[in-house]
């Protein structure tokens, strides 16, 4: 089990509930924008946010950002030490570095000295892409095992440095490459590993990856935090990361939506109806699966294992409790009645 690291006021590890990250997209230096976006993020469900930090006014925006959001904000600092030293001293609950690109250890020392003062976690991050070169030479190639090793020793110059309040992430683009480097870091070291496959892509492909890649990971109970990188709208990370848990069974709440894939017999427009549930629901706090069934020949019997099913008809369409058919309505009211009942629901 690993040792448990407080961020702000959440903690990880020590077989606490694995958080889920994301990081937003706009400049951190825009006060309003940047707090909008968190805001809105931890509405859907994010329990930590990580934040850019390129530029000292950004550094310096951090106070003013804090003071309106109720999350943890995380600073991402790369070259330069001094922004990561600015970062905490205007308030963020954590640092994520590369010792590999802030420089001197001299320089890595003056942000240790900081964090320590101020009891401020570190995020030692190593990407496969920015490997060092010996040891790609020693590996042939950038592999598992580079990347756990130079994760490992820039972990140990900090932990020579009387700091061990640490959190460890080692990511690839390569899904397979990131398993096996987790599974090598996690019989090495008790620090929380936060989890995520780099560079995933798009909404398709970076969830595939992502799901897989995670799935791979979380399921031999490694991993403390996660984010699912998606290029696009972060609020999209949050849903896949909370489905990614759900689905593993580390984390309950919330409506689980199902449907049919479509055929010929479906009578309705499925696909829209079945976005339209699912985003629906998102708000609705309940530990329940909701069917979303193209016809009435199918719809009541594969809608059995959930709680309560929709199934669409020739203008009108049946809500289904529990297996059972509840009572027909007309199509036009099938999202209606399905949303009342869900907020009666006993």
């Amino acid at each position: 089990m690993t040792k448990t690291v407080k961020i702000g006021d959440r903690v990880i590890g020590g077989g606490n509930p694995i958080l889920i990250q994301s990081m937003t997209n706009t400049k951190t230096e825009d006060v309003a924008a940047t707090v909008a976006q968190i805001q809105k993020l931890a509405a859907a469900g994010c329990d930590i946010i990580r934040c850019a930090v390129p530029t000292m006014e950004a550094a310096e925006a951090l106070t003013e950002i804090k003071k309106q959001v109720s999350i943890p904000v995380v600073a991402d600092i790369h070259f330069d030490y001094r922004l990561a030293i600015a970062a905490m001293e205007h308030g963020a609950d954590k640092i994520r570095i590369n010792p590999g690109n802030i420089g001197s250890e001299e320089r890595v020392k003056a942000v240790v000295d900081v964090a320590k003062q101020r009891n401020i976690p570190i995020r030692v991050g190593v990407n496969s892409g920015s490997l060092e070169k010996e040891l790609v030479e020693k590996y042939h190639g950038v592999t598992a095992q580079g990347i756990v090793e130079s994760a490992l020793d820039k972990v140990k110059m900090i932990e020579d440095m009387g700091y061990d309040n640490l959190v460890i992430s080692i990511k690839s683009s390569d899904v397979m490459m990131c398993v096996k480097a987790h599974e090598l870091i996690a019989a090495k070291t008790d620090h929380p590993l936060h989890v995520g496959i780099t560079e995933a892509g798009t909404i398709i492909s970076g969830n595939i990856k992502s799901s897989i890649g995670l799935g791979l990971i979380l399921h031999q109970g490694i991993g403390d935090t996660i984010r699912v990188s998606l290029t696009g709208d972060p609020l999209e990370e949050i849903k896949s990361a909370k489905l990614i848990l759900r689905t593993l069974g580390l984390r309950k709440g919330g409506i689980e939506v199902v449907s049919c894939p479509t055929c010929g017999r479906t009578k309705i427009n499925l696909i829209e109806l079945a976005n339209q549930v699912e985003n629906m629901v998102a708000d609705i706090p309940l530990d329940i699966k909701v069917a979303v069934m193209g016809c009435v020949v199918n719809g009541p019997g594969e809608a059995k294992e959930a709680d309560i099913g929709i199934a669409g008809g020739i203008g009108e369409g049946l809500i289904i409790k529990h297996g059972e058919v509840y009572k027909k309505v007309p199509e036009s009211e099938l999202l209606e009645s399905l949303r009342y009942e869900l907020l009666h629901w006993k």
